[in-house]
């Protein structure tokens, strides 16, 4: 009898420590849904279309709260909300994730350039907003590809928006890119226009067959920090390569 009481004492206290560890592992998963959900998710860049703002291979967090909230701030839309609650409208400059308006579901991440009642066109690779050019300055070339795969020095410059907001783009076909002559966009009530910084090797709202204007819930939120960024082509998992595969200098830097 004695043993079987011992027995049974070491089966509650086995059944006790797998329903605490359910416990604790179903209140971390609630923590991190809540978090993800209203606060910080990541993100990871698997394009170079914000060169060199954003490389492929960086991992960032993009605040929830920034834009407030619509059904694309939770998991697979399932929310229902029409439009967005407690809504602050981004800034221009602002780099933000969005579904993209084509199917409402693909995460999209570009620069905010157009808000609603501008009017937006390239005209020889220079930006123009209500019919003004945007202040473009050279400094310099940057290293990257061009179409083919091969490595080249592309111009870069510096572009300020109005506002005020500073960034770097680079014209990989110079001047003469795709893109880089446009008719007059006029961005509709309530929607942005969003542009890469890599400027002829990005699919944004210049292409209205694509992307074209994003309406305002469709915005998912605002990139803040890079928190990890590894080389493009290299494994996050393999560790033992860290020491020369991470750019450790671009880790913890704002988006800016």
């Amino acid at each position: 009898m004695e043993r079987a009481r011992v027995d049974q004492s070491a089966k509650k206290t086995s059944e006790g420590g797998v329903l605490e560890t359910v416990k604790v592992v179903i209140q971390a998963l609630l923590i991190a849904l809540v978090v993800r959900t209203f606060l910080f998710q990541p993100f990871n860049i698997p394009s170079g279309s914000l060169i060199p703002t954003l490389l492929i291979g960086d991992y960032l967090f993009v605040s929830k709260y920034s834009y407030g909230y619509s059904r694309y701030s939770f998991p697979f839309g399932l929310a229902p909300l029409s439009g967005r609650v407690w809504a602050s409208e981004p800034k221009r400059g602002d780099i933000a994730v969005f579904k993209l308006p084509k199917d409402n579901s693909t995460d999209y991440i570009k620069r905010v350039i157009g808000l609603p009642g501008d009017t937006v066109q390239m005209i020889d690779g220079v930006l123009h907003i209500n019919g003004q050019p945007v202040k473009r300055e050279r400094i310099g070339n940057y290293r990257s590809q061009d179409a083919w795969g091969r490595d080249v020095e592309v111009p870069a410059y510096r572009e300020t928006l109005p506002g005020g907001v500073s960034h770097v783009i680079v014209e990989r076909d110079g001047d003469r890119g795709y893109w880089d002559n446009t008719y007059v966009y006029k961005v509709p009530p309530g929607h942005y226009f969003m542009m890469g910084d890599n400027r002829d090797n990005s699919t944004d709202s210049r292409d209205e067959s694509s992307v074209g204007y994003v309406p305002f819930a469709n915005l998912v939120g605002r990139a803040e920090i890079i928190f990890f960024s590894i080389d493009e082509g290299a494994s996050g998992w393999k560790v033992w390569e860290w020491p020369w595969t991470v750019r450790w200098s671009r880790l913890f830097t704002p988006v800016k």
